[in-house]
């Protein structure tokens, strides 16, 4: 089992940025790689970005490439969302989640390439 607690979420406006950290406990000597995505309100959740747990390496939506990055501190076991130029379209609660099998490797970018997911934190990006 992984537990993991997003938070950092909040309410700025367009053009500002904010950093989301998701604090993972439990199996996490066996995380292949950690996701971020989010859903706002009547749409379903989307693909933001995913970090490989080991290598680093990192994949991001077409839509926030250029203004949000993902990164990691392996050591605090802890994977962080760098937000910059937010958008009110950006508004959606974000989740953080954790492939345990490699999966997410494939590079779709689906929800159920991840096994373990957060409760969610709320940004708001106002015009």
């Amino acid at each position: 089992q992984v537990q993991l607690v997003e938070s950092g979420g909040g309410l700025v406006q367009a053009g500002g940025s904010l950093r989301l950290s998701c604090a993972a406990s439990g199996r996490t000597g066996s995380m292949y790689a950690m996701g971020w995505f989010r859903q706002a309100p009547g749409k379903k959740r989307d693909f933001v970005a995913t970090i490989e747990w080991s290598g680093g390496s990192t994949d991001y939506a077409d839509s926030v490439k250029g203004r949000f990055t993902i990164s990691r501190d392996n050591a605090k076991n802890t994977v962080y969302l760098q937000m910059n130029s937010l958008k009110p379209e950006d508004t959606a609660v974000y989740y953080c989640a954790a492939d345990m099998s490699g999966t997410s490797a494939q590079g779709m970018g689906n929800t159920w390439e991840y096994d373990y997911w957060g409760r969610g934190t709320q940004v708001t990006v106002s015009s």
